[in-house]
């Protein structure tokens, strides 16, 4: 369970993207009933450390502080795409990972774990401006340029700014399901969920009018989530051709309208694996799945663990139906 989380920060941290990290793991929530995590901002380079906006930064913890930490969180920062980086950081950092924790990149705080060897054989992603440059000072990594965030077990990455809310609140989905979640999202009046794969930006602006002209079938794909639906369908619905329809639903949404609609099914199942004792027929078939086989095989693709096994992490054996 994500218990201690730490802030890593090296010298011209940005401050936007280290708000983001206390904001998401370091508000005292426990009014709510949510999670309070033992929370720290750790200084690598010294007690004081600059921001990219010309004011300083102190604190009392150091390195040691990393030893201890479930999750050790890396915010942006300027210069870091050429700089250099102390060893003991990086050791620090590779030692995390080693036992068990988990790091989490914001921006271009994915150079530091690239200098750690911590990408090397895995997906990863930065802003898109840099990415590029992650590439090719760390040709082992496999960099994704166009995506919000890559989760890879116990590395997590993320592009710019408001994509670190993003893999933050994925994160807190993994941890402690999506109530919890979503109610950290209502209170940072943020969406409460944009997939990973979802693109960081749209290459192709729409019109100057900028017209949501999806808006409507998203809400009846959401509201019909049980039903078949094609791209003719909501095409129709939209009243447009179904080629005019996908090109505008990829530059609306950053997406599919399948990888939408299947997400929009997996976050309903996790929902009711949360919330009811409903069987996994029927959780099938209220989210479109038609059967727990098919449910199961999308379970396991899109989150790595089935549908059985989720609902024991969250509810635990005693609440699971049929549990001894």
């Amino acid at each position: 369970m994500l218990k201690n989380v730490a802030a890593l920060l090296l010298d011209e941290v940005h401050p936007f993207e280290l708000g983001v990290l206390c904001e998401v793991f370091g508000l005292d929530r426990s009014e709510e009933g949510l999670p309070v995590h033992d929370f720290a901002v750790v200084s690598a380079e010294g007690p004081a450390l600059r921001t990219h906006a010309g004011f300083t930064i102190s604190t009392e913890h150091g390195l040691e502080r990393l030893e201890e930490a479930d999750l050790v969180a890396v915010p942006a920062g300027s210069r870091f795409l050429a700089r250099d980086y102390p060893e003991e950081v990086l050791e620090a950092l590779r030692r995390a990972v080693a036992r068990g924790a988990r790091v989490l990149s914001v921006c271009s705080g994915a150079f530091v774990l690239g200098a750690a060897g911590l990408l090397d054989g895995r997906r990863c992603t930065t802003h898109w401006r840099h990415s590029d440059e992650l590439a090719r000072r760390f040709p082992l990594a496999r960099v994704e340029p166009d995506v919000l965030y890559v989760d890879e077990g116990r590395v997590i990455t993320s592009a710019g700014t408001a994509a670190g809310i993003d893999a933050c609140l994925h994160l807190v989905r993994q941890e402690y399901g999506q109530e919890v979640a979503n109610v950290i999202a209502r209170r940072m009046v943020v969406p409460p969920h944009r997939d990973g794969g979802q693109a960081q930006y749209v290459k192709r602006p729409l019109p100057r009018t900028r017209c949501d002209t999806v808006g409507d079938t998203l809400a009846w794909m959401e509201n019909h989530l049980d039903q078949e639906m094609t791209v003719d369908q909501l095409a129709s619905l939209a009243h447009m051709s179904p080629r005019t329809y996908a090109r505008r639903f990829q530059q609306e949404t950053g997406t599919t309208p399948y990888r939408w609609l299947l997400r929009q099914r997996v976050l309903l199942a996790q929902h009711l694996l949360e919330s009811s004792d409903e069987t996994m027929e029927a959780i099938a078939g209220r989210t479109g799945f038609g059967n727990a086989a098919a449910l199961r095989h999308q379970f396991v693709r899109s989150l790595g663990t089935t549908p059985n096994a989720y609902r024991r992490t969250f509810r635990g054996p005693a609440e699971v139906p049929g549990a001894a």
